[in-house]
């Protein structure tokens, strides 16, 4: 009897271990699990502190700006030359970066960004600053904007090595920059409500330098750099990422273009919406709709275990955005935009978490933060060029026109992605019929 029971029980473990095993992998690990990474959150959460920076100062630089000069078109030039050189020299800042490490890097860069904000801040703290001193202020902030996110992606990057896992990372760390680009005009709100808008720029700059420095001091940042192997003397420098060369990235890139124009062409379109219907305090409401939509979208995104490749899943979310941008503007009434707002807002978040996993698995450990700039800077870029493109068109055709015309870069991106495979596939079998 002894021995039966022996038997019985070592046969009831082995069951429970295999059914506990072969349940295993059908879980999707769940984002408490990417938390609980070791060094991750404590990364995580510095970089959080410093990208905050990101959604406070353009708005408070604009309102700063204003209040300094009483120029609209001052503040705007100034706010938009911050974003045209942050944006556009972005691949250059990562590539420092990757070839020097961020320990080496950021701090130095961190500091004068933070110390530019600061002498802008007092610049504008009183009126009569003159325009040319502000507006050369303004770009040498964007110059050495640290590019704090793509830094923390590749962290993920390394930190995770399990692809599951890092979706799921990407996916958090989306929706968190997506709440950040929220919380930051309300914190303006409040310290302009409380003082004037230069304080605003100041917090701004603290943030970023303090949020930095808990970043390179963590144990996530490793001491030592790996610098790239150095290229052959008629080779590009190894450290050099150039799109022409990685397919990939670059069809990554022009999608995510495509879908920062639709979003930004979005924005403008809104506002005309919500004007025509005597509704322009509504703009709020339908933005918020975006956001929301794109937090639930992307934490919908990651918790999935997708069968489907990342190619695929970028050609579906872009299609998916587009489509409904396409719809929203035939919206009869203001509720329906919000509704058909936030539905396009559920693919934002997998668009840009799809497009750093493929710029991820493109490039080499040592490009890797150049990889996700690239992304970065296509999505930005796309936004403004957006914004300018479809002003004016508002007034001069129907408004369900031109939210077609918005949506149309996201829909021929996805169609030219799909196309060329499906030809590609098509030749490959008429190969194989006419070799048997």
């Amino acid at each position: 009897m002894p021995a039966a029971l022996c038997l019985r029980a070592t046969f009831t473990r082995n069951v429970i271990v295999l059914a506990s095993s072969s349940s295993a992998p059908s879980r999707a690990p769940s984002y408490a699990t990417v938390l609980r990474t070791p060094r991750a959150a404590r990364a995580f959460g510095a970089a959080l502190l410093g990208r905050l920076s990101y959604g406070m100062v353009p708005l408070a630089m604009l309102l700063a700006v204003k209040d300094a000069t009483g120029s609209y078109s001052v503040a705007g030039g100034a706010t938009a030359l911050f974003g045209a050189a942050s944006v556009f020299l972005s691949p250059a800042r990562a590539a420092l970066i990757d070839r020097f490490g961020p320990r080496r890097v950021l701090p130095p860069m961190t500091g004068l960004y933070a110390a530019v904000l600061a002498v802008l801040a007092l610049a504008t703290w009183r009126p009569g600053a003159p325009p040319f001193a502000l507006g050369a202020l303004a770009v040498a902030a964007g110059v050495f904007a640290p590019p704090l996110g793509p830094v923390m992606r590749t962290l993920w990057s390394a930190l995770v090595p399990d692809r599951e896992l890092l979706r799921r990372a990407y996916s958090l760390d989306g929706v968190a920059e997506e709440l950040l680009y929220v919380t930051g005009p309300l914190l303006v709100g409040l310290i302009v409500h409380a003082g004037r808008p230069a304080a605003a720029v100041l917090a701004g700059a603290l943030l970023v330098f303090v949020g930095t420095l808990a970043l390179v001091s963590s144990p996530a940042v490793p001491r030592e750099h790996a610098r790239p192997e150095p290229a052959p003397a008629d080779a590009p420098a190894a450290h050099r990422l150039r799109l022409h060369g990685i397919p990939d990235l670059r069809r990554t890139v022009l999608v995510t273009a495509a879908v920062g124009i639709c979003l930004g062409a979005l924005d403008l379109l809104v506002v005309a919406f919500t004007e025509q219907r005597g509704q322009a305090a509504a703009v709020s409401w339908v933005l918020a709709a975006l956001s929301a939509g794109s937090a639930v979208g992307g934490l919908a995104y990651g918790a999935v275990r997708w069968k489907s490749t990342n190619r695929t899943r970028l050609v579906a979310a872009a299609a998916g955005m587009g489509a409904a941008l396409a719809v929203a503007g035939l919206s009869p009434r203001l509720y329906v935009l919000v509704a058909v707002v936030a539905v396009a807002g559920l693919f934002v978040a997998p668009v840009l978490t799809t497009a750093y996993l493929i710029a991820d698995e493109s490039v080499d450990p040592a490009r890797r933060t150049q990889a996700g700039a690239w992304v970065n800077t296509a999505f930005n870029a796309g936004a403004s060029g957006g914004t300018a493109a479809v002003g004016p068109l508002v007034g001069r055709l129907p408004l369900a026109l031109c939210f077609a015309l918005a949506a149309a870069p996201a829909l021929l991106c996805a169609a030219a992605l799909v196309r060329p495979r499906s030809r590609r596939a098509e030749a490959g079998a008429r190969g194989r019929v006419s070799g048997a």
